[in-house]
């Protein structure tokens, strides 16, 4: 199906790219409220949704805490800090697992998602976060 572009959708993609870090969509509202005081919540979700599907941004879905969002939608790993919970990317080649499976349940494996923990530079200088 194909969506319209509207004005709110890339106000959304913009605060994306601005923020230029793998933000959760609280965050990517916050941004775009402080510009646009009259976008709703909603919108600013429903937008992030649609622009996932997409393909304009990559929604990154963390076990047990918000979903992350990035501008950068190439096939690439990431890691979130135990400590923080920011999210940074993994510079390394994506392996395909898939490939790799046997499997005796019968699915077609399509993609995986990996999330790596870690503890991040500016969380290591402080021996308290962990």
């Amino acid at each position: 199906m194909n969506r319209r572009n509207t004005i709110q959708k890339e106000l959304v993609l913009d605060a994306v790219r601005e923020l230029g870090c793998h933000a959760t969509a609280d965050e990517i509202y916050a941004k775009v409220v402080s510009d646009y005081p009259s976008i709703s919540k909603g919108t600013v979700y429903r937008n992030l949704n649609i622009l996932a599907e997409e393909g304009s941004v990559l929604k990154i879905e963390i076990p047990g805490g918000a979903e992350h969002f990035d501008h950068n939608c190439h096939d690439h790993y990431h890691v979130r800090c135990v400590s923080c919970g920011r999210v940074f990317d993994v510079d390394m080649k994506p392996l395909r697992l898939t490939d790799k499976i046997n499997d005796a349940h019968g699915f077609d494996f399509l993609d995986c998602d990996i999330v790596f923990k870690g503890i991040c530079p500016s969380c290591k200088t402080d021996p308290t976060n962990y």
